[in-house]
């Protein structure tokens, strides 16, 4: 999506947004009016992507503010600020993640690293911000607030291990990841059946980048290593840059042809590079009843729930 429409005031909350899609994300929204929220880990980092930003969009407005999503705590405390600050909220753009940690690691709660990460801390941020979400559409004089959520083509070989979700036999860190990823499409695609269910003025998508060159493919691969690992470059031909590589998510979170229970991604060969279109939910996801058994267990785990 080369034009953006005017975001001019609307409120966004982008996680992850200090590198890779996420900044990209953040860059193109503030740039098309919005205030955005960068929620970082290190909000060092986030400072610096700030300052990224403004030499493009000088008079951007964004702020830094910082979300742990391997840390329940952490999560409770974005959102209650978020809340606090007693203003819509019209998008949230779960696009943080961790990809193939070569060794098992847990988060804050006890979780497998990819799974609380890239999931369990999405789905809680998401439960606790559905609330501001819908009070911003209550007016029906704008566009439906929206949930973007970014899955991989990881999802396709992915399932999800209801009897070992963390990992604690037989850990692999691929595996772990596309569990992980197929798990955020399926919180996308189970959000959506809720908001038709419960007749909320609420959009839900999903998309996936493809493979962009970021340094997720080198960051969560380093992880326990004396040495970081560096992105190989023999997929070069077949990959593409963040610029297009954040198009589909763009796409999920604000364009205005994107409708809830949608999966966006790039429409070249194997979905790895090009222009953004409707992709087909890969089968792994289309089971409906998987969706809300997953989403149950993600509830309990989080102790997070959705408004009824």
């Amino acid at each position: 999506m080369p034009n953006i429409p005017d975001q001019t005031g609307r409120r966004i909350v982008v996680t992850g947004a200090n590198s890779g899609t996420g900044e990209e994300t953040a860059k193109r929204l503030a740039g098309a009016g919005a205030s955005v929220v960068l929620a970082v880990r290190t909000p060092a980092k986030g400072d610096a992507a700030v300052d990224r930003i403004r030499r493009e969009h000088p008079d951007a407005d964004v702020e830094v503010r910082e979300l742990d999503l391997a840390d329940l705590g952490s999560v409770r405390r974005f959102a209650a600020g978020v809340e606090a600050d007693d203003r819509p909220l019209d998008v949230l753009v779960n696009n943080a993640g961790v990809m193939a940690p070569p060794q098992r690691f847990e988060t804050a709660d006890g979780f497998e690293l990819q799974f609380g990460t890239n999931f369990l801390g999405h789905l809680a941020l998401t439960n606790l911000l559905l609330p501001t979400l819908l009070r911003a559409g209550r007016d029906g004089t704008g566009p439906a607030p929206r949930v973007a959520t970014m899955s991989s083509l990881a999802a396709i070989p992915g399932s999800i291990r209801f009897t070992d979700p963390q990992w604690e036999r037989g850990y692999n860190g691929w595996r772990a990841y596309s569990q992980s990823k197929l798990a955020d499409l399926l919180l996308a695609l189970h959000l959506h059946r809720l908001s038709v269910e419960r007749d909320w003025s609420l959009v839900s998508t999903a998309a996936h980048p493809g493979y962009t060159r970021t340094n997720l493919q080198s960051a969560g691969r380093s992880l326990g290593r004396s040495r970081p690992v560096r992105s190989s470059d023999r997929a070069f031909p077949l990959t593409q840059a963040v610029e297009q590589g954040a198009e589909p998510l763009l796409y999920a979170a604000v364009g205005p042809a994107a409708v809830g229970g949608a999966y966006y991604g790039p429409s070249g060969f194997g979905g790895l590079t090009g222009p953004t279109t409707t992709v087909s939910v890969p089968r792994s996801a289309r089971s409906a009843d998987l969706a809300r058994s997953l989403w149950a267990v993600a509830e309990d785990l989080t102790d997070t729930r959705a408004p009824a």
